[in-house]
């Protein structure tokens, strides 16, 4: 018997309104990605979820994880010498085409 591959139940429902024109290019980009509608707006809203958490500014610390945060930042500075050469290496400009 083959095994049907597992996916989450959706269980909460989402509503938004859009305009004509967001519709037809939502729909258009489903289409062409070979996505239902469904889960090509999950997935763009969750990739930009993630984008814009990943870029979050602010952070809330306890205050033993401050501290710890406060402590790396005052160490001294460690050389590391592969990161030392890689920074002393000039760069060759790259041949652009047509020129």
């Amino acid at each position: 018997m083959p095994t049907a591959r597992s996916r989450p139940i959706r269980a909460r429902r989402i509503n938004l309104r859009a305009t004509d024109h967001q519709e037809k290019l939502i729909r258009t980009g489903a289409e062409t990605s070979g996505l239902s509608l469904t889960d090509f707006i999950l997935e763009s809203a969750c990739m930009q979820a993630e984008h814009v958490l990943a870029d979050k500014r602010e952070f809330a610390a306890s205050p033993n994880q401050w501290q710890a945060f406060v402590d790396a930042l005052e160490r001294p500075a460690q050389i590391k010498p592969e990161l030392a050469r890689l920074f002393s290496e000039t760069s060759t400009p790259s041949r652009e085409p047509g020129k």
